[in-house]
């Protein structure tokens, strides 16, 4: 097919085409709470106002989004927090019933003029980590669930039955029904909501509505995904987008949710009343013609998506293989992203939101299905996404076709690549020792490349198989180096260094041993090892551009704050700098994009009337992520143990890792550490290994006094309440907890660097209680 020259009319993708009684599944519903509401016009991207619905006491109703919850939180997932606070305890872990479900938007999201403006935020206390995760996703639901009124979503409590939550922006109601006849599973269960929720019978009327869902393995599993729907015009089916991190879609089938439902009456480029929507057209046109000019020659996302990074990663030694042990592999080039494209449908647009002419959401049309209880069945496959393709070279899994059935099932059954290929590729390793075996695997044989194993093993996750492991294996790596030291197999410091999660979330899918920057961009994060804070990895390895702990903490400052922006105001981070100006070398900062920066504040300026700078955004998300830190403190966590990373993250923890890259780290013994080349040509790789090992750990945890210095935490890494009255927080019920906290940590000898410092060294400032002199 060649792109572009495909009539919407004439296209067919080939799925296999199904027929359901949609009157009867429909029927079958029982109303069981109804709300009406008024039906209000987004201003400055507001509505105005959010909606709150207990699934326990049948309560529905609205609250008010005020101009002091607009000036702390700006929108997305600070409002998110800010109503969690409000709402839960100290004491709620996923499976509470005062638990919440959130998905916001932010006053961006939902515009059509700028590319990548229809994100998402979704946050709930998870059952991976049991503090909150928050994910960033497309598809149509945020911006539609803000035109039919209300910049959040916000569910407790868990219904008796599986119901369906549908808010109908067109008559202006929200129901909790029953659902008991839709199938569960989202390829089918977001089909047959689509055409039964859509007011007419055609393709126009299903594109106003979209549907969030997750599937039988999140009831099983602690990797439940939310899958956000968009009806594809062209293909006529709904494709889907994930907020995969975390475990939220285990917290919707535990609320006995079977999906949310909402639709619009119309929708506009101008449908947010911006407050100077000529200025805003203008950034936004910009950007169009960077990305239509300039991808192409850059990532060529257009293409290919996000699949164009497996070549870059393989190259660089970036690409996890066999559960991060290495960084490139011989097999790799053929799943390189030509390899993909060979297999996509080529229909433009592909974007998961109107106006992005970034087009990322790539698509295979007519797959025919391999395994399961699908086997046979053609369907169309949403991605592979580059995390996708990686969590399967982590499983050494090098057909693009498995990766294909990998993708499709994960996402039917609700499950997040990024975990499940992770933790399968930790259970493998330990496969290959001989820690675990087939009668302890419950028969699977977990070997690296063994992809029917693979694919048997999420579906007997979604079947709910009642065998030991697979029960164990569904919560995760955390979860299974428990199960496997409780046992007594293994060596224990093997199975935490080599089992790659932190806080109970599975790393995404980049090798960091040689990026020390980039670990602190996995650890010292708030919800766990996830990317989408802080990747600076090319900064600190390949260009050397923060060579001190002080530069670092630096980049571990401005960047998750940066990124924490996009979550605030419901945008996507690609357009950021995965297409960046042609002259964007030649800048002050080209890491920062600042042509970009400035489109954010003039985007922001012209959507809501505010007059913010650069350092005003960066404000907004400071008060955000501290606020996010203090709550996981609040909840249990948010401490220095709960941000270390298992040593695989750091270096090589085997002796076949060590050798394969030999010449490297000999020489980084002589180099960094100041070894004789002849002491270390004599000694062993074991000895070799630990020198490393302490080394290493001591540097992490040296750039970790040093971010928690920078961010204005102390060193136990507990935001301070000097700090939060900097950022104008004046909660004291907030306030308090967290001096609580630090006193608490004084009695317990806490509050002190972790470093080991040497000569001609010293922590970032002398001072014990450094944080008492800030005003």
């Amino acid at each position: 097919m060649v792109e572009g020259q495909i009539a919407i009319e004439e296209y067919k993708t080939g799925n296999t085409e199904h027929t359901w009684d949609l009157q009867q599944i429909k029927s079958a519903h029982k109303v069981l709470t109804t709300f009406s509401y008024k039906k209000g016009q987004v201003t400055k991207g507001y509505a105005n106002r959010t909606l709150y619905v207990n699934l326990n006491t049948g309560v529905i109703s609205e609250k008010p989004v005020t101009d002091e919850m607009k000036k702390m939180f700006t929108g997305g997932r600070g409002f998110g927090l800010k109503l969690m606070w409000d709402s839960i305890k100290p004491t709620t872990r996923w499976d509470s019933p005062e638990n919440e479900l959130l998905i916001t938007t932010g006053p961006l999201c939902g515009a059509t003029e700028y590319a990548g403006s229809g994100k998402s935020l979704c946050l709930s206390v998870s059952p991976s980590t049991n503090i909150i995760c928050d994910c960033n996703v497309g598809g149509f639901f945020g911006p539609y669930l803000k035109f039919a009124g209300f910049d959040a979503l916000e569910i407790q409590g868990k219904a008796k039955q599986d119901v369906v939550v549908v808010i109908d922006g067109e008559k202006g109601t929200v129901t909790i029904e029953t659902a008991p006849l839709e199938e569960t599973n989202t390829h089918v269960l977001s089909d047959q909501l689509t055409h039964m929720f859509a007011t007419e019978n055609t393709d126009k009327s299903r594109q106003k509505v979209s549907v969030v869902s997750s599937g039988t393995a999140a009831e099983h599993s602690y990797w439940g995904c939310l899958n956000f729907s968009f009806y594809d015009i062209r293909r006529k089916v709904p494709r889907i987008k994930q907020a995969g991190r975390g475990g939220l879609g285990t917290v919707l089938r535990d609320k006995k949710i079977k999906a949310l439902v909402v639709k619009v009456e119309r929708f506009d480029g101008v449908s947010n009343h911006p407050a100077d929507p000529i200025t805003l057209a203008n950034v936004g046109t910009k950007l169009h013609r960077e990305i239509r000019n300039l991808d192409r020659y850059q990532c060529n996302m257009r293409a290919v998506g996000t699949g164009h990074l497996v070549e870059i990663m393989d190259a660089y030694d970036l690409l996890p293989t066999e559960n991060y042990r290495f960084g490139s592999f011989p097999k790799a080039s053929k799943i390189y992203s030509p390899k993909f494209y060979e297999l996509f449908t080529k229909i433009i647009p592909d974007g998961c939101w109107h106006g992005c002419t970034m087009a990322c959401a790539k698509t295979v049309d007519g797959y025919t299905v391999m395994t399961g209880p699908y086997k046979g069945e053609k369907v169309t496959v949403d991605g592979p996404e580059y995390e996708t393709i990686g969590a399967c070279s982590n499983m050494s899994i090098w057909d693009p076709l498995w990766i294909l059935e990998f993708n499709f099932y994960c996402d039917t059954y609700g499950i997040d690549t990024i975990s499940a290929g992770t933790a399968t590729a930790f259970y493998m390793e330990m496969y290959e020792y001989g820690i675990l075996n087939k009668e302890r695997c419950d028969g699977l044989e977990l070997c690296f490349g063994n992809a029917d194993a693979a694919l048997t093993l999420l579906h007997r996750i979604a079947q709910g198989d009642s065998g030991e492991f697979i029960k164990v294996a569904a919560k995760g790596a955390r979860r299974v180096k428990d199960w496997i030291i409780q046992n007594g197999w293994g060596e224990k410091q093997l199975v935490e260094d080599a089992g790659m999660e932190s806080k109970g979330l599975e790393f995404s899918e980049y090798v960091t041993k040689e990026s020390l920057a980039m670990q602190g961009g996995y650890g010292l994060t708030l919800k766990g090892p996830q990317h989408d804070e802080a990747w600076l990895i090319f900064m600190d390895m390949v260009n050397n551009a923060i060579p001190t702990f002080q530069m670092k903490a630096e980049a571990l400052h401005y960047f998750p704050m940066w990124r924490t922006w996009f979550g605030l105001n419901g945008l996507c981070k690609l357009p950021w700098n995965d297409v960046e100006p042609a002259n964007n070398a030649e800048s002050s900062e080209p890491s920062k994009v600042p042509e970009h920066v400035q489109n954010y504040v003039e985007y922001q300026n012209a959507m809501t009337g505010w007059n913010v700078t650069k350092e005003d955004l960066i404000a907004q998300s400071e008060r955000c992520y501290n606020w996010q830190r203090a709550m996981n403190v609040w909840l249990g966590r948010g401490q220095r143990k709960d941000d270390w990373i298992p040593f695989r993250a750091m270096g090589p923890v085997t002796e076949m890792e060590y050798v394969s890259r030999k010449e490297r780290y000999d020489k980084y013994l002589v180099e960094k550490l100041g070894k004789a080349q002849k002491d270390v040509d004599k000694m062993t790789v074991q000895e070799k290994l630990t020198i490393l090992y302490e080394f290493r750990r001591n540097q992490y945890q040296k750039l970790s006094d040093a971010v928690y210095y920078r961010r204005g935490w102390t060193q136990n890494g507990i935001p301070t309440p000097q700090k939060m009255k900097q950022l104008g927080f004046s909660d004291k019920k907030m306030l308090k907890m967290l001096q609580d906290k630090i006193d608490d940590d004084e009695k317990k000898g806490l509050n002190v660097w972790g470093g080991i410092y040497g000569k001609g060294e010293q922590p970032p400032i002398t001072e014990k209680r450094y944080w008492e002199k800030w005003k």
